[in-house]
């Protein structure tokens, strides 16, 4: 069952996450090693915080110690792990009723921290977590002279249409 709006914002995360790793998988080399590494730093740490609230999502331990992977990831297995996951947050929004979206979740944060979101405010900090660095990301492309891919609703609309 599709429930609006939960389903487009994961659509639309779903399309900026890959319009950046497609631009980075044409561009990378073009970036100095500093910036290589902190690009693959933020998208390592956009899709940790993906993963760890997936767990969240499905009541499951996650491993995590913090927001980061141990190691930093190449680009290219990076990229097809972020599109399983978005694949996945596409697939489990879907699949909810739209009164899933207020039933509470109980969690630890990395820190250990006890935690207490509703589905659906999992879903937008995911979504909303995402695009604010992805928009990091989108200022060292534009600084080293790259144009980043596109990430507004809007753009993902007029793509759409």
């Amino acid at each position: 069952m599709t429930c609006q709006p939960y389903s487009q914002l994961i659509a639309i995360k779903c399309w900026a996450d890959r319009g950046l790793c497609d631009v980075l998988s044409e561009q990378f080399d073009r970036l100095g090693k500093d910036d290589a590494i902190l690009m693959l730093r933020i998208l390592d740490h956009i899709h940790v915080v993906d993963r760890i609230f997936q767990h969240h999502l499905q009541g499951l331990p996650h491993g995590f110690q913090a927001p980061r992977s141990d190691t930093l990831p190449e680009l290219e297995p990076l990229a097809r792990s972020m599109k399983e996951v978005d694949e996945w947050y596409a697939s489990y929004v879907d699949s909810l009723a739209r009164e899933d979206f207020e039933q509470p979740v109980d969690f630890l944060f990395t820190s250990g921290k006890p935690a207490h979101m509703r589905r659906g405010e999992i879903v937008l900090h995911v979504c909303l977590h995402g695009a604010y660095h992805r928009g990091n990301a989108g200022a060292v492309l534009q600084l080293k002279g790259i144009t980043p891919s596109r990430d507004a609703i809007t753009d993902f609309l007029e793509e759409a249409a």
